[in-house]
């Protein structure tokens, strides 16, 4: 079975308004008649690589490439032109899709020849690059089982009222962007793309087109919480909200909660190589745990909630073992959607279906995933583990305080000291006791460095990489050149500008 099959369905089923972008509508039927077109004009080269933004054009060509058999690659179009070329040279034969060839896809006249559509469901469908947070990008590849899995196990077909709308913001090369397109038109809810986020339009785009459903990524969401300030969002027809993507820290997601009193909130956690999303929290969730005074059950707002039907999820050690409810460790899933294949590297799987998600958290007794972050950015101080994200959310909580970041920077002393990158104003000393008070010492940060921003992939993610080698760079350029004898390690200033 292939993905065309959700088109096929949409448009023999119903003629409602598929997608919406810069005032533009087109049916899933208008969408299938051009798809098919675009299908005659890729048969034959290897892959079709989309180098756009959102457009009508972009599921003409997502179908386009599979009623033509061939893998369709969204590509980042904010790349440099030299990037953009080396990712373009590992596609020899592709068919490329530049912003300027975007309109020739919507314009096709006649009926296109007909072709049988191509039933391979091992083929690979899309092949997407991963972000390369905490290492260098990856083509995740995903097969048509696997985008179809998903679709079938979480959506019913034609479910949606003729009015709902759902509002995408995310990029095209992000997985969210490409299920979101699967999900939503399967379920017939009318696509409203925006081709850039600002936190003020998104909200008007959301009055204006009536949007019921919307997904954002932590960033997004943070932004258009701040636009909100103490106001309430206004926007009585959105009934589900969905973050995901990254972590988004706690106070966000409370001052959401209260800014969109009427809206049902979902925290969705999945990667490229899971096509979507693995674990869900929920509404119910949501509000439960807001209204709860019972401690675990109002921890559950800081979860990414339970698996998805059909998705396992295991907690292990670095040994493998699998640990117990409550035990931290690294976090494995499996499932029908689950790829975890990457091209030139095979299934990284080991052959039994689990794939290592790279991240550290724990389950609770109920089944709820609490994530600490990366594997990678463990901080490791004196012996204890100590994960970034429990810190960051009690740096936030602080009123100067926008953004934070905690790394762990080389010490002699401990192995790892802590550093606190914040966006905002505020004493370092005052902002270190803020901590303190509601910290152990051991995760106190011993230092607090001020810039204007931190370092973010376009879909929001953190780059911690990157800002651990800029304060590698700083502490090194600030070392004397020739010391004039054996000196101790210095101590670093409290703040700095990065």
């Amino acid at each position: 079975m292939n993905i065309a099959v959700i088109l096929e369905m949409a448009a023999s089923a119903h003629d409602r308004p598929a997608v919406t972008e810069g005032g533009r509508t087109l049916l899933a039927a208008e969408l299938q008649h051009l798809a098919r077109h675009a299908a005659d004009r890729f048969r034959g080269r290897s892959v079709v690589l989309y180098l756009g933004p959102n457009h009508p054009a972009y599921p003409v060509a997502l179908f386009g490439a599979a009623l033509a058999g061939i893998p369709f690659v969204p590509l980042n179009y904010r790349l440099g032109e030299d990037q953009l070329s080396a990712l373009i040279a590992r596609h020899p034969g592709a068919a490329v899709l530049r912003p300027d060839d975007l309109h020739g896809l919507l314009t096709a006249r006649g009926e296109a020849a007909w072709q049988p559509v191509p039933q391979d469901q091992e083929a690979v469908a899309v092949v997407l690059y991963t972000s390369g947070t905490t290492a260098a990008p990856k083509a995740a590849l995903l097969r048509h089982r696997h985008l179809l899995a998903y679709v079938f196990t979480t959506q019913d077909f034609g479910s949606a009222q003729p009015s709902d709308a759902s509002l995408v913001a995310l990029p095209p090369y992000h997985v969210a962007g490409l299920m979101n397109l699967l999900t939503n038109l399967y379920a017939g809810r009318r696509v409203v793309y925006q081709s850039t986020f600002a936190p003020a339009d998104w909200l008007a785009t959301v009055r204006r087109e009536g949007v019921t459903h919307a997904m954002v990524v932590p960033t997004m969401l943070a932004r258009v919480t701040a636009v909100l300030g103490d106001a309430q969002a206004d926007v009585p027809t959105l009934r589900n909200l969905a973050y995901g993507g990254a972590r988004c820290p706690l106070p966000v997601v409370e001052r959401a909660l209260r800014q969109f009193p009427d809206t049902g909130f979902v925290n969705a956690y999945g990667l490229t190589e899971t096509a979507s999303s693995v674990c869900v929290l929920g509404p119910d969730d949501h509000r439960r745990a807001a209204a709860s005074e019972e401690p675990a059950v109002r921890a559950r707002l800081g979860s990414v909630g339970r698996p998805l039907p059909g998705v396992e999820v295991e907690i292990r050690d670095e040994d493998g073992k699998v640990l117990g409810s409550g035990e931290r460790g690294l976090v494995f899933v499996r499932g029908a959607q689950i790829s975890g294949e990457y091209e030139g590297a095979g299934d990284v799987g080991g052959g039994d279906g689990w794939f290592a998600t790279r991240d550290r958290g724990r389950l609770d007794e109920d089944g709820y995933l609490f994530l600490d972050g990366r594997a990678d950015d463990t901080i490791i101080r004196g012996g204890e583990n100590i994960a970034p994200a429990e810190i960051e959310d009690v740096l936030l909580r602080h009123p100067g305080v926008e953004e934070a970041a905690v790394l762990g920077l080389p010490d002699p002393e401990w192995g790892q000291r802590l550093v606190a990158v914040l966006v905002g104003a505020g004493n370092p000393d005052e902002i270190r006791a803020f901590a303190k008070r509601r910290l152990r010492s051991s995760k106190t940060p011993d230092t607090v460095v001020f810039r204007p921003e931190l370092p973010r992939t376009p879909t929001g993610k953190l780059l911690r990489r990157t800002l651990v080698a800029e304060l590698a760079e700083l502490a090194e350029a600030a070392m004397p050149a020739e010391p004039a004898g054996p000196v101790g390690p210095a101590e670093p200033e409290e703040t700095a500008d990065v």
